[in-house]
């Protein structure tokens, strides 16, 4: 139970608060309340694949393990448009908004203050060509979910939400101790 004096603060503060201009209200809110970076992944899975399926994996700079496509987000974009956008970029995948569905979680809020939008989507491989610029990625690859490469820590954390990868079955994924 809130004490009497407690309540009557906040129901003053609410009541002085609600008279601002809302412009000003926005921003106090944006004062006081944490500050996430949002991004945006893609799950792109295999059409033809049998067994477990293969997904669709990057290797980016430092190139010491695979990840997903993804990126942040521009200001005021849509966080579908966003991965579609990702997608194309790194992968040279091009796929409309409408062809990503919402995966299940669609938002992976991190600790370190990031927030992930993550959504999925299908392809067959034999007529999807791959497309990299050797620079933001060095290559891109097919790859078995039962037999996955080396995968980046944030990779591996972010699949074993999907149940996917390495940390399958941890949920949630442990954070490592040796983290910054």
């Amino acid at each position: 139970m809130i004490p009497r004096s407690r309540a009557t603060g906040r129901a003053l503060f609410y009541q002085a608060f609600y008279r601002l201009p809302l412009p000003v209200r926005r921003r106090l809110v944006r004062l006081a309340v944490p500050k996430y970076i949002v991004g945006a992944v893609t799950l792109v899975r295999d059409t033809e694949a049998t067994g477990a399926g293969r997904l669709l994996m990057l290797r980016q700079p430092p190139g010491k393990g695979w990840s997903l496509p993804a990126g942040l987000l521009n200001r005021g974009e849509a966080p579908v448009v966003g991965a579609a956008r990702e997608l194309f970029e790194e992968s040279g995948v091009r796929l409309a908004p409408s062809r990503l569905r919402p995966a299940v979680p669609n938002a992976i809020v991190h600790a370190k203050g990031w927030v992930d939008m993550v959504f999925e989507a299908e392809v067959p491989a034999s007529s999807t060509e791959l497309v990299v610029d050797g620079g933001e990625v060095f290559e891109a690859a097919w790859h078995p979910l039962d037999d996955l490469p080396k995968l980046t820590w944030p990779t591996a954390r972010l699949l074993a939400y999907y149940d996917i990868g390495p940390l399958a079955g941890q949920f949630p994924p442990p954070v490592p101790d040796d983290t910054p």
